[in-house]
């Protein structure tokens, strides 16, 4: 926002923006890509903000940008709510030596013209920047490259990331869009885990294709149809990193590459009115029900899928924060992450459900969808997703080892899937507590709403 807004800030940074962030823990934060990133030149912004040249962002609505949010602006905030920061460096139009600086400009504590540079522009000690992607969907808008033409690039560029001082880069390659799974096999025999320490999955999630007449699908005015068709491609994302990360083990059995799935979520027709660039869309119930699965998707995962980032932040896709001038609303989305955050540094406990399906028309998936935690106090953490719109399930768990003697819980839900969170009425969707489960001689026993998502603690 700036320091001379009238909207509450932090050095700049919104306050009610930051602190609904610390409250849900972020664990990293990528920035500047997607698309941008690869025509981004992190020089032009750095230093003072008057001086900083003016671009047109050609991706995403032709409007200029100013660079007035640079890299130390980004580092600062990272440090203000407490996340890792994830840079996406630019290989589709920049050069070895451009990444190679900026590297040393955010993390050489010596005497070197980049580190230099930062100390004059207000930065003394380097930032600790540990997950570097080394390019962004460079088999699309990041240089339309095949897979053996951009292996090569990767090692070049790589290469001259260095690790000064303590601070050691993960480098993330990028990897496929979906399920194009020839590049993962190229990725792992051309550069393998000697040369990464991750490799990227770009998927999103659209009722209808990228190129359908109708277009991708409304955000907020659905059918069941839809719906339907939604949750069944969630679930794809199962399919997706079982293979691709079968390819990963025949090139690395130790598992020493991550699986890094850093673009997901649900993408719509952008709200009526808006500039089709900006990619702002509401946030509904079914949102929240697709976050939910998809994340418990990569616990199930979490041998591989060691990173996972949603797209987006903030008013762009499957947002967790809208905001209007100074309101401020949490999507859906939101409560999710709120939810889902006592699953963070855990212990990931195997799962195995047995449920009725979700049917509409001819076809069907699960309808119940599951991940399951244990903290370093010991309280175990069982989430449970329920897919179908209109019928409850009842269900139980034996806590194998477990001495449980209390529980408690919490709900998201609504009438209808297509619920969402206005300005005017930011609280249509929110957690709540959820009363309906019990232990019973180690069985927890619980009857799951109709198109919910609940959390329950054990202790």
């Amino acid at each position: 926002m700036g320091e001379n807004s009238p909207i509450p800030n932090i050095n700049g940074y919104r306050k009610d923006l930051a602190e609904a962030l610390i409250k849900i823990k972020v664990p990293n934060l990528r920035w500047p890509g997607g698309c941008f990133a690869d025509e981004y030149h992190w020089k032009d912004g750095i230093g003072p903000r008057s001086e900083r040249p003016k671009m047109i962002n050609t991706n995403w609505g032709g409007v200029v940008e100013d660079n007035s949010f640079g890299t130390n602006e980004f580092l600062n905030f990272c440090e203000l709510i407490g996340t890792e920061p994830y840079i996406s460096g630019n290989v589709g139009s920049g050069t070895v030596e451009e990444m190679s600086k900026w590297v040393e400009y955010m993390t050489f504590d010596g005497e070197s013209p980049m580190a230099n540079l930062r100390r004059q522009n207000g930065r003394e000690k380097p930032w600790s920047v540990h997950f570097f992607g080394v390019g962004n969907e460079n088999w699309g808008c990041g240089g339309n490259m095949r897979v053996e033409h951009y292996a090569d690039l990767y090692r070049n560029f790589a290469t001259y990331c260095r690790d000064y001082g303590n601070n050691h880069l993960q480098k993330v390659a990028g990897g496929a869009s979906s399920d194009d799974y020839n590049w993962t096999e190229m990725m792992m025999k051309n550069v393998g885990a000697g040369g990464m320490w991750g490799l990227s999955l770009h998927n999103y999630t659209l009722p209808f294709g990228w190129d359908n007449p109708k277009g991708k699908g409304s955000a907020t005015k659905f059918g069941e149809d839809e719906y339907f068709t939604q949750m069944k491609k969630t679930l794809y994302m199962d399919e997706l990193i079982t293979k691709h990360t079968a390819i990963m083990d025949k090139y690395d059995p130790k598992k020493r590459v991550s699986f890094c799935v850093d673009e997901w979520g649900a993408w719509y027709d952008v709200e009526p009115g808006t500039n089709p660039g900006f990619l702002y869309q509401q946030n509904t119930l079914r949102d929240a029900i697709l976050c939910a699965a998809t994340i418990n998707i990569f616990h199930k995962h979490s041998d591989r899928v060691r990173l996972a980032n949603i797209a987006q932040m903030v008013n762009v896709l499957q947002s967790i924060i809208l905001t209007k001038d100074d309101k401020i609303l949490l999507t859906p989305t939101y409560h999710i992450y709120d939810m889902y955050k006592v699953h963070q540094d855990a212990a990931n406990l195997p799962v195995e459900i047995l449920c009725p399906n979700y049917t509409f028309g001819t076809e069907s998936v699960p309808a119940l969808s599951v991940s399951a935690s244990k903290d370093k106090q010991g309280a175990i953490h069982v989430s449970i997703v329920n897919m179908d719109p209109k019928n409850d399930i009842e269900t139980s768990c034996n806590l194998i080892g477990s001495l449980g003697k209390t529980v408690t819980g919490q709900i998201l839900t609504a009438n209808d899937v297509a619920a969402f969170n206005t300005f005017e009425k930011p609280n249509n969707v929110v957690l709540a507590v959820f009363n309906g489960a019990k232990l019973e001689k180690g069985v927890l026993k619980l009857k799951v709403p109709a198109k919910s998502v609940i959390t329950v603690e054990i202790k």
